[in-house]
């Protein structure tokens, strides 16, 4: 089967790249078209940073480096991609990170100025790849088209971190990109589900709609929403997982599935399953820091990435400490999620555990307990 695009956003730093990239990303799923938004250089962005407070970002925001360890992985994700991709490639590459540029298809580039279009027009062309627009980014301006063909040529506006883009330059390059992702659908599922391992599939976005008929595939889950979904399936009986889904979702449904095994669909890998974990101390070598932080209501556990990229080979054996068995759990950091899924397995047996996501700001959301006073779904308040 022919590869999936891979559109990269290309342009200097500030231009509005991460903004852009959430942007259409978020009015893709809108749309029902399938595809991921990778984020190429370890800048510590998602989609969380701009569906919170700016301040917070700020604050918890972590920036990694972007190793050559970092870029060779991405190279290997871009190629093996199960859906076509959006790439934000950051400001600064260096010589060694434009190798990413040699495994994406298309390219949209988002400047403030001619001089830097240039720049970023002459990597395009020494990378191969095929410009789709160049876009000339104000802030405070006015969307402007200049041209549609060949080459989608205009102003945008306000691409400002915690705002959505929604002008008219940002309405054609939605078009221009849904027309490029318009597969099937039906016929994208039927190619990943040829290689599920198990019977059961469960699709996110139509559990979504069976529980809320007036739902979108583009619509959020909510925390309360945990216990009529957990209701309404089966408990301890393995499944998969497919679509896209916050955290303490994928790990919710994680718990209520285990002891049996779990699948779920990683867009860079297929079908994984949570890799084991051990409770073991930590070592100078390990891929993951981690630090505890007790207190009288809860432990909170926090990780982070040494490398800001993990393998999944990685992951097997990897070493978490054992935590107070009487008290609660909150689990944070920016992970993947098969490592989500596999980090709630080995806490399942603490009173109550609850997964952190910056987008509830100083709460996190309970996935699983055992007391009257944490029901699932419910937030509890944490430290930052």
């Amino acid at each position: 089967m022919e590869l999936f695009p891979a559109v990269m956003i290309g342009g200097p730093p500030h231009s509005g790249k991460s903004v852009l990239t959430y942007s259409l990303t978020k009015a893709l799923r809108e749309r029902n078209i399938a595809h991921y938004a990778l984020r190429a250089y370890p800048d510590g962005e998602g989609d969380w940073s701009n569906e919170t407070s700016q301040d917070r970002v700020r604050r918890i925001r972590v920036k990694g480096k972007g190793t050559p360890e970092w870029v060779a992985n991405i190279c290997r994700d871009i190629d093996n991609r199960h859906l076509p991709l959006i790439i934000d490639v950051g400001g600064r590459p260096t010589d060694w990170q434009k190798a990413i540029f040699d495994h994406c298809t298309h390219a949209i580039l988002l400047t403030p100025d001619e001089h830097t279009q240039s720049e970023w027009e002459a990597f395009a062309v020494e990378h191969s790849i095929q410009i789709i627009a160049k876009l000339q980014s104000n802030l405070k301006g006015l969307d402007t088209v200049w041209s549609v063909k060949p080459i989608l040529r205009g102003q945008i506006s306000g691409l400002e971190r915690g705002y959505t883009a929604q002008g008219t330059t940002f309405q054609k390059l939605l078009a221009l990109l849904t027309n490029l992702f318009a597969y099937d659908p039906s016929e994208l599922r039927a190619i990943h589900f040829s290689m599920i391992p198990v019977d059961l599939v469960l699709e996110l976005n139509s559990l979504k709609q069976a529980l809320d008929p007036n739902s979108n595939p583009s619509t959020y889950w909510y925390p309360e929403e945990l216990p009529q979904l957990l209701d309404y399936l089966p408990q301890n009986t393995s499944f998969a997982l497919y679509d896209r889904g916050p955290n303490w979702l994928y790990a919710a449904l994680a718990l209520h599935a285990y002891p049996a095994e779990l699948w779920q669909f990683d867009v860079r890998l297929g079908w994984v399953k949570p890799p084991r974990l051990e409770f073991a101390p930590l070592t100078d070598n390990s891929s993951v820091n981690t630090a505890v932080f007790p207190s009288t209501a809860f432990t909170r556990l926090e990780l982070e990435i040494r490398a800001s990229y993990l393998e999944y080979s990685e992951a097997m054996s990897l070493p978490v400490p054992a935590l107070p068995s009487d008290h609660g759990v909150v689990l944070s950091g920016k992970l993947p999620l098969w490592l989500w899924t596999a980090l709630v397995k080995m806490y399942h047996q603490h009173p109550w555990l609850a997964i952190y996501q910056p987008q509830f700001e100083h709460r996190a959301v309970i996935v699983a307990s055992r007391v009257a006073d944490k029901p699932v779904g419910s937030l509890v308040s944490v430290s930052s």
